[in-house]
């Protein structure tokens, strides 16, 4: 089969839609599979539902390393088949679109000099990033005469010197990293850069008021190259793809920034799931807790229960009611978004479990279970005591199920050794070092015992919770019921009926 490119669908006689020429408008930081199945995947649709008419132009932020993506993806002439699918309103739902907004890829450090060229461009308006967790960072170390500097800041930094020694507008700069403030977090790494690097007031006044550095909030899973069904989706297609993409059919764009965006980028006219607001930590905190917090507080008990897979808990009536019952009723009245915004989404999470597509493993969920309940399920769990005076009894079973499920006996190098008191199997606990190493030397307390030391240990929740009133005897309690009755009749009793 020959390669996917334009030339191929061409004598394919493919008739779906393509954008072949048009402007670079988005010079985007990132090459990989989230940003092609997110970012990319919405420049798309604004090309085709909106005529927005802009190419993207990839940079590969890092070295290139033995596989080549960049020569693929200029092979392929920036085309890829990505497929979205999911659970959607009920059914199953699987689409295939031929994206055709990017245009070629280049290598910071191969195409260093190509890449600054761009910074002329007047049609260039339009910066995103994704350059993992650890990308927005700064970094002493980088120079101005670096060609690139190592950093990413400091990279986009030297862009922006040279986009100013043209005297041309800044940019609309949407940052996709998973940090928090991450749009403000990058502005000030090239604030501090630009001074360390004595390049003037000018310029500094110059980042300030021609550019917008956007935080954002992005949520779709995407799960990249289908390695098992490559082949036969290829043979499908009638062409070889090496950059297929796969993610979820769900996907939410939060952009902190001004009104004005809309009147630049069609996200409107499109019909995408796109908000500008000028502040998207109440849509963070709505997915964190509701999302996030939604999985923190269920699977450890599902697994207790003798479930695997996210997906199996959404068909189990009780495991089912018990999310349920701490998503609607215990951590929604606690979000300062509207009830109604709210449980819109929490129904959407509720279909993204679902997903046929994706075996997500509760395992691979647990893991670092101690900070994700802290920072997912705890403040639901504090902002309901202080709001009603009482506690929330699903959330408060979490906790206990977290306890439950860190019982372990034996610390190896691989994490702490637990059996599943249903299914027999030992399993593995993994989290830091001083987390297991406190369940290990705990192991054999009684229940009181150890969620009184749970519960009072300040490094691992920043406070006593055992000053939470009534809290430290109703997590005995559930922890009881889960010795005796096991973790699914603790989640039923949680369920109101």
């Amino acid at each position: 089969m020959k390669t996917l490119n334009y030339k191929t669908l061409e004598e394919m006689n493919y008739d779906g839609y393509l954008l072949k020429d048009a402007p670079v408008r988005v010079l985007q930081f990132g090459e990989g599979n989230f940003m092609r199945g997110f970012v990319d995947y919405f420049i798309d649709m604004m090309n085709e539902k909106a005529g927005f008419n802009t190419k993207v132009t990839l940079v590969q932020p890092i070295g290139q390393g033995s596989f080549r993506l960049k020569d693929i993806i200029n092979d392929q002439d920036g085309l890829y088949t990505l497929y979205l699918q999911g659970f959607q309103d009920g059914k199953e739902v699987r689409e295939k679109r031929i994206i055709s907004a990017v245009k070629n890829c280049l290598n910071a450090y191969e195409d260093w000099n190509e890449v600054l060229d761009m910074a002329a461009g007047k049609e260039l308006r339009i910066i995103t990033c994704n350059t993992t967790e650890a990308g927005i960072t700064y970094d002493p170390s980088c120079q101005f005469t670096d060609a690139p500097a190592s950093s990413y800041p400091g990279k986009l930094t030297q862009f922006l010197y040279r986009r100013f020694q043209n005297q041309l507008p800044g940019f609309i700069i949407l940052a996709c990293e998973l940090i928090d403030n991450n749009g403000k977090e990058l502005e000030k790494c090239v604030l501090q850069h630009a001074f360390d690097w004595n390049l003037g007031d000018e310029f500094t006044a110059w980042i300030k008021n021609e550019n917008i550095f956007c935080s954002t909030l992005v949520d779709r899973i995407v799960t990249g190259y289908p390695r098992s069904e490559a082949d036969s989706m290829n043979a499908e297609n009638g062409y070889v793809d090496q950059t297929l993409d796969t993610g979820e059919i769900f996907g939410v764009w939060v952009i902190e920034g001004p009104q004005s965006i809309y009147d630049e980028i069609p996200f409107k006219e499109a019909g995408l799931p796109v908000i500008v607001t000028d502040n998207h930590k109440p849509y963070k905190e709505r997915k964190v807790r509701i999302l996030n917090g939604a999985h923190t507080s269920m699977v450890l008990g599902a697994f207790l229960g003798g479930q695997d897979i996210v997906r199996d808990c959404m068909y189990d009536p009780t495991i089912s009611a018990y999310m349920n019952e701490a998503i609607y009723n215990e951590i929604i009245p606690t979000l300062s978004l509207s009830k109604e915004d709210c449980e819109e989404f929490a129904h959407a999470v509720t279909e993204r479990f679902k997903n046929p597509f994706i075996d997500h493993e509760l395992l691979a969920i647990s893991l670092n279970s101690t900070a994700k309940w802290k920072a997912r399920v705890m403040p639901s769990l504090l902002g309901y005591v202080e709001k009603f005076g009482k506690l929330p009894k699903a959330l408060t079973t979490s906790l206990a199920s977290y306890i439950a499920f860190y019982r372990g006996s034996e610390l190896g190098k691989d994490g702490l050794k637990a059996v599943n008191p249903v299914t027999k199997k030992e399993y593995t606990i993994k989290d830091d070092a001083p987390v297991l190493e406190f369940y290990a030397q705990n192991h054999g307390k009684s229940d009181e015992e150890l969620v009184s030391l749970v519960l009072s240990n300040e490094e691992f929740w920043g406070q006593d919770l055992t000053k939470v009133n009534g809290l430290e005897q109703a997590v005995t309690e559930a922890l009881n019921t889960i010795d005796e009755k096991g973790a699914m009749a603790a989640m039923s009793e949680c369920i109101s009926r």
